[in-house]
């Protein structure tokens, strides 16, 4: 596979990726600045401290499709620049250069990442974190425990280059969570719905 095209499939699922439909619905809403309440996130768990579960769902979803969207176009071109697309896309939320490279946490792009790779890595992914979800009330921890289910899931799928990409963004997963494991282990984290 020539390199051209991943580096434009990188390149397109950066820019895709690092649209901050978080900020923007917020701001378009009246909401002013949702980096200036919660965590400080543009994703959608910081959103929905706003109280608005519409544009929470919204802002899911619309992070969601940059991943799925990105990794579907570039994917015609080829296993690897349809790889290259997703992760550019997980890469462009995390640190998009027209906020500082200051972003989100990835959750919602990566889930978007998955359905466009497998249907049933991204299933696997969901599962863990509902579960996750309802038993604890922390969406950091529903989302730690379904980036270690995801890569392993993808790996028994037969799927071991999309698992190997998978892993590779489950460890920045962890890392944009520092702060959550930190609280986490303090017994600190805000809950699911917990304004501030």
């Amino acid at each position: 596979m020539a390199l051209t095209p991943v580096i434009i499939a990188l390149a397109f699922g950066y820019l895709l990726g690092s649209i901050p439909f978080g900020l923007l619905i917020t701001r378009a809403a009246g909401l002013g600045d949702v980096r200036k309440i919660g965590s400080g996130n543009i994703g959608a768990t910081n959103v929905l401290r706003t109280g608005n579960k519409k544009l929470a769902a919204l802002t899911l979803l619309l992070d969601a499709l940059k991943g799925t969207v990105a990794v579907l176009i570039a994917a015609r071109w080829g296993l690897e620049p349809g790889i290259a697309a997703g992760i550019g896309a997980f890469l462009g939320h995390l640190f998009p250069a027209w906020l500082g490279f200051k972003g989100g946490k990835g959750v919602a792009t990566y889930l978007g990442v998955l359905i466009a790779f497998a249907w049933q890595g991204a299933l696997a992914f969901a599962a863990a974190w509902l579960a996750v979800a309802f038993l604890s009330r922390y969406s950091s921890l529903a989302a730690l425990v379904a980036a270690v289910v995801s890569p392993v899931a993808f790996y028994l799928l037969g799927l071991p280059a999309y698992a190997a990409a998978v892993a590779l963004m489950s460890v920045l997963v962890f890392i944009k969570h520092r702060a959550n494991i930190s609280r986490l282990l303090a017994g600190t984290e805000s809950k699911i719905g917990a304004k501030g």
